[in-house]
């Protein structure tokens, strides 16, 4: 007999939804761009600077993030500005504790 967590087609895929979301966030600097974010709102300029990073690959980290959900932007002026988007990220914690709790 199957698992609980995998036993129908919607279980099948918050499975897959869940695995995306920790290979999203299993990678170091994408972790540290979301702890960077949760205390508050920054731009790449900021965020760059807590990594030991170029500026090029901090944005890239930050489109993967902003692509898969966890993170939101906003323009001001000449600068993105990101956030965390909580909503998702809750989503998605939701998702997972579904499979360990």
């Amino acid at each position: 007999m199957k698992p609980k967590c995998c036993n129908n087609k919607k279980a099948i895929a918050d499975l897959s939804q869940t695995v995306e979301f920790l290979k999203v966030v299993s990678e170091e600097n994408r972790l540290k761009i979301i702890c960077v974010l949760k205390q508050g709102e920054r731009c790449v300029c900021d965020v760059w600077q807590f990594l030991d990073l170029p500026q090029n690959l901090v944005s890239h980290h930050l489109k993967v993030l902003k692509d898969f959900g966890l993170i939101k932007s906003r323009r001001e002026s000449t600068k993105i500005i990101y956030s965390l988007d909580q909503k998702n990220i809750k989503k998605f914690i939701s998702l997972m504790s579904r499979f360990i709790n």
